[in-house]
Parts: structure tokens; C-alpha cells; sequence
């Protein structure tokens, strides 16, 4: 209540598609991710998330996992926002690690009664004009069951990889993809006021990818967000909580 978990901030991104993958207009994509629904994240930061989707009113939302720390049943906590969020062509997600650890039965169920649907190693195809366009998310990269050539099997010819974390990247299977949209770093949760994370998470990718934008050569760019909520200690510190806009042209 008095800042110390941050204010919601928008920002926002652009990626050029080649023109052999024109869209008949801009994509506006939302993305938001690491909830943390618990003890550690006070619920008033969901009430803003939703008001800053309200604002942007993205085609599509995607919500990158870990919605809820140290029980499940605290994905009671997200019914308004996850009730309230709608998108024009649907809301989209995966599952994070504390959802595995703590109950991914009771979060997934309560995704779907919202609504949401959950992509586990498969793709959905966008409703029309995007009906090229699917979204491709796959298991938490450690503690779930990934099989990325399961994720892209049948996939329209632009591919948004939709992951937990940046180890997404790692456990690829040599797919293709126009952007990739990421989570489960905080930007550190506890940062300098540079952004530079005084803590950085295991995994191979997700060391090296903490926050921001990465073009990568053999893809399209992997776009890792601050998240909203807190896990571990209820702090941020020059890590705001995010709301993503990334518009495809």
C-alpha cells in the first residue's frame, strides 16, 4: 500500500513480420505474467493490471504462468481480474513453476472457467483476419513436461511462442517463431536504478535474458516482461510491475 511492490507500467514494443508474412493490419498483442496470487502480492496490483488492460484493449492476451505462490487455492485472488480481462480474439496462457509446485489441477481449472485457454504443447489459431496467426505456448521448460515440436505441430505461418521463462528458448527443438513473450525473471524483483537485477534466476536462459528485448538471430525476438506480482519477499524495487503491449506489423 505504501509502493513498495511498484505501480503498474505499460510498455511497449513493435516487431516487423518480412513481407512474406504480411498481416492484413497491426496486431496489438497484451502480455502479462507472474501473478503470485499469495501472501507475498498485495491484490489491489491485480485491480490495476486489469484497469491497464481495460485502457490498451489489446486484440489478444497472453498470460505467462505462475499465477499463484504456496497453495493454489490463492488463484481465488485473480477471479475479478481473470472474470473482468477480455480480448477481441481470447486470452491465451500457460503455466509457471509455482503453479506445478503448488496445484496445476486448480489453477488451470480456474483459468478455463474464465474463459482463458490453456496452451500446453499446442497452438491456437487466432479467429479471422489473423487466422494465420497461432499462438504456440508450451509446459514450464523444467518442471512441467515441454515438447516444443508438440507446441508448433500444425501452426499457421506466424508463430507467437508463448513460455514461462526464457528457457523456452532452450528447449526450442530447432522451431520457428516470429516473437516469444517470456516471464519468470521479475527483472530481478529487486533491481539498481539502472533496471540491472541484483538477483538473476537458474536455468540457462534465464540468466542471460533477465528483461527486456532480445533480437535473436535465427528467430524473431524474445520479449521478456517484469511480471506483476512478488514471490519470495514482498518487494520491488526498480522492477515496476508490467503490463506488455507488442504490436505486429
Amino acid at each position: 500500500r505504501l509502493g513498495g511492490q511498484g505501480r503498474v507500467r505499460v510498455t511497449y514494443q513493435d516487431v516487423e513480420l518480412g513481407a512474406d508474412r504480411r498481416l492484413a493490419q497491426p496486431l496489438r498483442i497484451g502480455f502479462a505474467s507472474d501473478f503470485h496470487a499469495g501472501p507475498t502480492t498485495h491484490p489491489a496490483l491485480f485491480d490495476d493490471l486489469l484497469a491497464a488492460v481495460r485502457a490498451e484493449r489489446p486484440d489478444v492476451l497472453l498470460l505467462g504462468g505462475d499465477y499463484v505462490s504456496f497453495d493454489a487455492r490463492h488463484v481465488a485472488s485473480l477471479r475479478a481480474f481473470l472474470d473482468g480481462v477480455r480480448a477481441p480474439l481470447g486470452v491465451y496462457a500457460v503455466v509457471g513453476n509455482h503453479d506445478i509446485w503448488n496445484g496445476r489441477g486448480v489453477v488451470e481449472d480456474a483459468l478455463r472457467a474464465a474463459g482463458v485457454e490453456v496452451l500446453v504443447n499446442r497452438s491456437a489459431a487466432l479467429p479471422a483476419p489473423f487466422g494465420h496467426v497461432s499462438v504456440c505456448g508450451i509446459d514450464d521448460p523444467w518442471t512441467g513436461d515441454p515438447s516444443a515440436s508438440a507446441a508448433f505441430d500444425g501452426a499457421g505461418a506466424v508463430r507467437i511462442y508463448l513460455m514461462h521463462s526464457p528457457d523456452g528458448l532452450f528447449r526450442l527443438e530447432r522451431q520457428r517463431f516470429d516473437v516469444g513473450f517470456a516471464g519468470h525473471t521479475h527483472g530481478g524483483q529487486i533491481a539498481l536504478p539502472d533496471g540491472a537485477p541484483l538477483f538473476r534466476p537458474s536455468g540457462p536462459c534465464s540468466r542471460e535474458y533477465t528483461y527486456g528485448r532480445y533480437d535473436l538471430a535465427d528467430n524473431g525476438p524474445l520479449i521478456v516482461s517484469r511480471g506483476v506480482g512478488c514471490s519470495g519477499i514482498p518487494l520491488r524495487l526498480n522492477a515496476d510491475p508490467e503490463l506488455l503491449i507488442c504490436t505486429l506489423r
